[in-house]
Protein backbone atom coordinates (compact mmCIF):
# COMPACT_ATOMS: atom_id res chain seq x y z
CA UNK A 1 0.00 0.00 0.00
CA UNK A 2 1.96 2.91 -1.24
CA UNK A 3 1.43 6.17 0.66
CA UNK A 4 -1.41 4.62 2.66
CA UNK A 5 -1.87 5.90 6.21
CA UNK A 6 -0.53 3.64 8.94
CA UNK A 7 -3.02 1.11 10.25
CA UNK A 8 -3.19 1.80 13.99
CA UNK A 9 -5.69 -0.86 15.12
CA UNK A 10 -4.79 -4.24 16.61
CA UNK A 11 -3.80 -6.79 14.00
CA UNK A 12 -3.86 -10.58 14.10
CA UNK A 13 -0.56 -12.37 14.53
CA UNK A 14 -0.69 -15.44 12.26
CA UNK A 15 0.90 -18.53 13.75
CA UNK A 16 1.51 -22.09 12.61
CA UNK A 17 -2.17 -23.02 13.01
CA UNK A 18 -3.81 -19.85 11.68
CA UNK A 19 -1.42 -19.00 8.81
CA UNK A 20 -3.49 -20.83 6.12
CA UNK A 21 -6.56 -18.81 7.16
CA UNK A 22 -4.73 -15.48 6.82
CA UNK A 23 -3.02 -16.51 3.57
CA UNK A 24 -6.44 -17.36 2.09
CA UNK A 25 -7.90 -14.06 3.32
CA UNK A 26 -5.08 -12.26 1.52
CA UNK A 27 -6.29 -14.00 -1.67
CA UNK A 28 -9.85 -12.88 -0.78
CA UNK A 29 -10.94 -16.41 0.07
CA UNK A 30 -12.60 -17.53 3.28
CA UNK A 31 -11.45 -20.92 4.54
CA UNK A 32 -12.34 -23.06 7.56
CA UNK A 33 -11.03 -26.31 8.92
CA UNK A 34 -12.69 -29.63 8.10
CA UNK A 35 -12.26 -33.12 9.53
CA UNK A 36 -11.82 -35.68 6.75
CA UNK A 37 -13.02 -38.42 9.13
CA UNK A 38 -16.31 -37.02 10.51
CA UNK A 39 -16.89 -33.96 8.23
CA UNK A 40 -17.11 -31.49 11.14
CA UNK A 41 -16.14 -27.93 10.17
CA UNK A 42 -14.84 -25.46 12.72
CA UNK A 43 -12.95 -22.33 13.67
CA UNK A 44 -10.69 -21.26 15.33
CA UNK A 45 -8.02 -23.60 13.94
CA UNK A 46 -6.81 -26.62 15.83
CA UNK A 47 -4.61 -29.67 15.20
CA UNK A 48 -7.49 -31.95 16.15
CA UNK A 49 -11.16 -32.18 15.28
CA UNK A 50 -13.27 -30.91 18.20
CA UNK A 51 -15.83 -33.70 17.55
CA UNK A 52 -13.89 -36.93 17.01
CA UNK A 53 -10.40 -35.71 18.08
CA UNK A 54 -9.04 -36.99 14.78
CA UNK A 55 -5.98 -35.41 13.22
CA UNK A 56 -7.06 -35.89 9.61
CA UNK A 57 -7.65 -32.14 9.18
CA UNK A 58 -7.78 -29.98 6.06
CA UNK A 59 -8.63 -26.39 5.11
CA UNK A 60 -11.68 -26.00 2.84
CA UNK A 61 -13.16 -22.99 1.11
CA UNK A 62 -16.29 -21.65 2.81
CA UNK A 63 -19.25 -20.18 0.95
CA UNK A 64 -18.74 -16.77 2.55
CA UNK A 65 -22.44 -16.65 3.40
CA UNK A 66 -23.88 -16.64 6.87
CA UNK A 67 -26.11 -14.83 9.32
CA UNK A 68 -25.64 -12.52 12.26
CA UNK A 69 -25.65 -14.70 15.37
CA UNK A 70 -24.99 -11.83 17.82
CA UNK A 71 -23.45 -8.37 17.85
CA UNK A 72 -22.67 -5.39 20.03
CA UNK A 73 -22.18 -1.72 19.16
CA UNK A 74 -19.32 -0.01 20.99
CA UNK A 75 -19.68 3.66 21.87
CA UNK A 76 -16.35 3.93 23.72
CA UNK A 77 -12.88 3.51 22.20
CA UNK A 78 -11.44 0.57 24.11
CA UNK A 79 -8.52 0.74 21.65
CA UNK A 80 -7.30 4.19 20.61
CA UNK A 81 -7.21 3.15 16.94
CA UNK A 82 -11.00 2.80 16.91
CA UNK A 83 -11.69 6.35 18.19
CA UNK A 84 -12.52 7.69 14.71
CA UNK A 85 -14.84 4.72 14.00
CA UNK A 86 -17.23 5.29 16.91
CA UNK A 87 -19.75 3.84 17.13
CA UNK A 88 -18.46 0.52 15.73
CA UNK A 89 -19.76 -3.02 15.90
CA UNK A 90 -18.31 -6.40 16.75
CA UNK A 91 -20.31 -9.39 15.63
CA UNK A 92 -20.44 -13.15 15.61
CA UNK A 93 -21.40 -14.43 12.17
CA UNK A 94 -22.55 -18.02 11.88
CA UNK A 95 -21.40 -19.36 8.54
CA UNK A 96 -23.64 -21.60 6.41
CA UNK A 97 -21.13 -24.37 7.16
CA UNK A 98 -21.67 -23.98 10.93
CA UNK A 99 -18.64 -22.26 12.50
CA UNK A 100 -19.02 -18.81 14.04
CA UNK A 101 -16.49 -16.06 13.31
CA UNK A 102 -15.81 -12.97 15.40
CA UNK A 103 -15.82 -10.09 12.92
CA UNK A 104 -17.53 -6.82 12.10
CA UNK A 105 -20.44 -5.89 9.87
CA UNK A 106 -19.79 -3.17 7.29
CA UNK A 107 -22.06 -1.28 4.89
CA UNK A 108 -25.05 -1.53 7.18
CA UNK A 109 -26.92 0.45 9.81
CA UNK A 110 -26.35 -1.20 13.22
CA UNK A 111 -29.80 0.04 14.29
CA UNK A 112 -31.25 -2.33 11.66
CA UNK A 113 -29.20 -5.41 12.56
CA UNK A 114 -31.22 -8.40 13.75
CA UNK A 115 -30.26 -11.94 14.65
CA UNK A 116 -30.34 -14.25 11.64
CA UNK A 117 -29.87 -11.32 9.21
CA UNK A 118 -28.16 -12.76 6.11
CA UNK A 119 -24.62 -11.51 5.48
CA UNK A 120 -21.78 -12.20 3.05
CA UNK A 121 -18.03 -11.91 3.38
CA UNK A 122 -16.05 -8.93 2.07
CA UNK A 123 -12.31 -8.44 2.43
CA UNK A 124 -10.52 -5.41 3.83
CA UNK A 125 -6.83 -5.18 2.80
CA UNK A 126 -5.70 -3.25 5.88
CA UNK A 127 -1.93 -3.68 5.37
CA UNK A 128 0.33 -5.28 2.78
CA UNK A 129 0.43 -8.41 4.95
CA UNK A 130 -3.05 -8.60 6.52
CA UNK A 131 -6.50 -8.79 4.97
CA UNK A 132 -9.45 -8.91 7.36
CA UNK A 133 -12.60 -10.86 6.47
CA UNK A 134 -15.63 -8.73 7.37
CA UNK A 135 -19.28 -9.14 6.50
CA UNK A 136 -22.03 -7.00 4.97
CA UNK A 137 -25.79 -7.50 4.86
CA UNK A 138 -27.01 -9.22 1.72
CA UNK A 139 -29.82 -7.77 -0.37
Amino acid sequence: MTNAPAYNKPLPKPNRLSRPYWEAAKRHELVIQNCKDCSRKWMPPSNRCPSCLGMNVEWVKASGKGKIWSWVVFHQPYFAGFRDDLPYNVAYVELEEGPRLLTSIVDGDPAKFVCDMPVEVVFDDVTDEITLPKFRPTA
